[in-house]
């Protein structure tokens, strides 16, 4: 499926990247203890994990559905997900901690021109790894890839305040490098709790979105031969919906026409709306008075 091989390729993509940024900050970091930059590396560190759960995720949630799981392993994209979060909040907080034993300590980082170089070569690489997870995440609504995408671009922002930090460094302004480390640690902890929130609502069965559950009711009114709809239902099934909810048709019909309607509306509202997986509906036959329908 496209969609799961194109989520491989930007996870690959970005473990490789993360690598080769990580040792280029790292290096640099330690050799002119700068924290901005030590943060930065961490950072990275934390990214290349992110790219790893996002691959094996995505890997887990492409597997069809099997007699142990009826509707598939797309949740997988979610517990994936959360697993991020936590570890971005982690590592957030250690950076923190980090940042302000050195800001307390009025520690001091000594000016290289490749604390520069590295800084722009970082967000030249993040921003196009954020345009290409971007478009991936909008097109295939991957929640996977979405964290992806705001992680790199968040890192875009982050590494241009250290690049701030560094070039103040250069003329002996040294307190911002502990403010921006903790600035990043901050950036890091509000991204980890935004990702977590949104799976653990997935994991955690939340509906549909309003939008998407008017959408349903849109195809629903072109129907005449429906009546009415009542208790509308829905579950998360990966990064989809099944929805359930009962019809009101005309009791007089025949059982196998009623039945009839209710199957051409569940093959339609399924094909026509990509954020339903499967569309259950029941029929409930109400007393319709013929002669006041022709009044």
């Amino acid at each position: 499926m496209e969609r799961f091989k194109a989520a491989k390729r930007a996870s690959i993509l970005g473990i490789i990247g993360n690598i080769i940024l990580l040792l280029l900050k790292g290096a640099i970091g330690l050799i002119t203890n700068s924290q901005a930059m030590l943060a930065d590396a961490t950072n990275s560190a934390g990214d290349i994990f992110s790219s790893l759960m996002t691959l094996i995720g995505n890997k887990i949630a492409s597997k069809p559905s099997d007699e142990d799981h009826n509707l598939g392993h797309g949740k997988a994209e979610y517990i994936y997900s959360l697993l991020i979060s936590i570890t971005m909040i982690v590592m957030g907080l250690t950076v923190a901690i980090d940042s302000l034993q050195s800001l307390i300590n009025q520690e001091q980082f000594t000016f290289s021109i490749w604390l520069v170089i590295i800084c722009i070569i970082t967000i030249i690489t993040k921003f196009a790894l954020y345009l290409y997870t971007k478009n991936i995440a909008k097109k295939y609504n991957n929640l996977l890839m979405k964290a992806n995408c705001e992680d790199h671009k968040n890192d875009c922002i982050v590494t241009t305040l250290n690049l701030l930090a560094i070039l103040l460094g250069s003329i002996e302004i040294y307190f911002i490098d502990g403010i921006v480390g903790i600035g990043i640690s901050i950036w890091i902890i509000i991204t980890g709790i935004t990702i977590f929130k949104e799976s653990y609502d997935i994991l955690m069965d939340k509906s549909i979105d309003d939008k998407t559950k008017e959408l349903v009711y849109e195809i629903i009114k072109d129907h005449d031969t429906v009546k009415g709809i009542k208790d509308f239902h829905s579950a998360p099934v990966g990064y989809q919906y099944q929805i359930f909810f009962t019809i009101r048709v005309d009791g007089n019909l025949k059982t196998f026409k009623s039945h009839e309607i209710a199957n051409h509306l569940e093959k339609e509202i399924t094909a026509k709306i990509p954020e339903v997986f499967l569309t259950v509906i029941h029929v409930d036959p109400i007393h319709i008075d013929k002669n006041k329908a022709k009044k």
